[in-house]
């Protein structure tokens, strides 16, 4: 079992006020149903990402899914394509999560991502939205880390796993430490070309997932999927300080 890495600095430690943390997030956004198929959420620390993550996670409150997919980039370990867990259980101060391993190792098999566990050991990306998933009952995840490669190579690995009883999550902020006002011009570009489904157009600097993104946007533009803005923010928007700021965008995917 891979246990939290990041309990106690993204998120709280103790389950009690972790769940609370959660629940206040989610009460704070009005309810709206939603079944779109995937989502756009931010992963930084719950402070400062974690009102804009909850505009997804409120439209998957009382929807069901046999597993959720899980696409992030993977921070602390060089990797190229995409890696996934051999292992078959994480956990969070809330419990335990049952991973997919069946659909890992389909995707091994067809050599759309390898089994590592060592992009997933320390990484927060896919971590943080472990608790709001289990606060909602959808505690069965795919977790997949993306480094370089090609959009078009998790395009195909996404049309692999996904089908009806699916829903997909990809894990990415936006510009990080750039002053509020450049950051939020440089944020309204990358959401401009997220609303074209323009992979091409996502840059180096625009999004730490970027490659788990570009992918996602060349898999939804195959689809004919259109893009719905839910909410974007920076750190500075939550308290932090102007002059260094991390983007969020919440979207969905229809």
């Amino acid at each position: 079992m891979r246990p939290p890495a990041v309990a106690g600095s993204f998120y709280p430690a103790d389950p009690r006020e972790l769940q609370a943390a959660v629940e206040e997030l989610l009460a704070a956004v009005p309810p709206e149903p939603d079944e779109s198929p995937a989502y756009i959420v931010p992963h930084a620390g719950y402070r400062w990402s974690g009102p804009t993550a909850a505009h997804v996670y409120r439209r998957l409150q009382g929807r069901t899914a046999e597993r959720v997919v899980l696409l992030g980039p993977a921070h602390r370990v060089p990797l190229r394509g995409a890696a996934v867990p051999t292992l078959a259980e994480w956990s969070t101060p809330l419990g335990t999560v049952t991973l997919d391993t069946h659909g890992a190792a389909r995707l091994v098999a067809a050599g759309l991502a390898r089994a590592d566990d060592a992009p997933h050991a320390p990484e927060h990306s896919l971590e943080v939205q472990l608790p709001f998933l289990q606060l909602l009952g959808l505690s069965k995840v795919l977790p997949v880390c993306v480094g370089p490669g090609e959009a078009d190579a998790v395009a195909e690995l996404l049309a692999a796993v996904h089908g009806p009883g699916t829903i997909v999550l990809c894990s990415t902020d936006l510009s990080h430490f750039l002053p509020q006002e450049q950051a939020r011009a440089a944020d309204a570009r990358t959401i401009d070309a997220v609303a074209r489904l323009e992979p091409g157009d996502i840059g180096e600097r625009d999004a730490c997932g970027r490659h788990a993104l570009r992918g996602l946007l060349a898999w939804a533009r195959g689809r004919g999927s259109t893009v719905r803005e839910l909410h974007r923010a920076t750190s500075g928007d939550e308290g932090g300080p102007p002059d260094r700021v991390v983007g969020y965008l919440a979207a969905s995917l229809d």
